[in-house]
């Protein structure tokens, strides 16, 4: 029986990426060849439309956010580039987009100022998911594949997030958002569930964590294989990324 492959991939938030593990994931996609690619999205930092950077400040003019929005969108494109430009290269037509918490901040953009910007700044639209061959998750929204669920993973939060997903779903899940590497295994009396935090791709020098004042972090750079195969009976390889190389397959990627 031929197993069906995917790549998942947590969030990135291009342009606060770290681009060593951009470049250890797209190696690995054009080792691994997979049949499928699914992101669980913050594909984007999208700060040019964060609320957060108004907080106790009142909001300037349209015509003076646009120009950061408009370079977020261009600089959003380009992260994705690279990631579809190894997906060309290992003939990976099946890809989908979870939208996640950071990429709705695009859609809240778009509803706020509908009557003076164009459609093109919904999130679907301003990274061309159609044009890229994507198929489209809202946010909250799950793709279940097989046994496995996958969506952002802003639900349930806490320090055992994974086992806090499992109690309150009862169900595998495959999630990002917390940008941490953890796993948890509950059984049912159907059977055991696990749940999966596959961490992030983003930039986690100190000097990139303004956001969270220098405080540190337990974060953890990783992507994931998950094989499927009889009766939507999966494995999962998390493969963790430190300091910008990995092993996969007795081979060493560096980025």
């Amino acid at each position: 029986m031929k197993v069906k492959r995917y790549i998942v991939t947590p969030d990135k938030h291009f342009p606060l990426h770290d681009q060593k593990a951009i470049n250890v994931l797209c190696k690995a996609i054009e080792i691994v060849k997979p049949d499928g690619y699914i992101d669980l999205g913050d594909v984007g930092e999208w700060f040019g439309c964060s609320h957060w950077q108004w907080k106790k400040k009142k909001r300037p003019p349209l015509e003076i956010q646009m120009p950061r929005i408009d370079q977020d969108v261009i600089d959003v494109n380009k992260g994705m580039d690279q990631i579809d430009e190894s997906l060309d290269k290992a003939n990976v037509k099946e890809k989908y987009m979870i939208e996640g918490n950071h990429d709705d901040w695009m859609n809240r953009f778009y509803e706020e100022n509908e009557h003076k910007v164009f459609q093109v700044y919904k999130f679907k639209n301003a990274v061309k998911l159609k044009e890229r061959g994507y198929k489209y998750m809202p946010i909250g929204r799950y793709l279940q594949i097989g046994k496995l669920n996958f969506y952002h993973g802003h639900h349930y939060a806490g320090i055992q997030h994974t086992r806090n997903h499992l109690l309150r779903l009862g169900s595998n899940v495959m999630y990002g958002h917390h940008h941490d590497v953890q796993q948890s295994s509950v059984t049912h009396i159907d059977g055991t569930k696990s749940a999966w935090s596959i961490g992030c791709l983003k930039d986690m020098s100190l000097e990139k964590n303004d956001w969270l004042g220098g405080r540190s972090i337990n974060w953890g750079h990783a992507f994931s294989i998950v094989d499927f195969y009889h009766s939507g009976l999966f494995t999962v390889h998390v493969v963790q990324i430190i300091n910008g190389k990995t092993s996969l397959w007795g081979e060493l990627i560096t980025g």
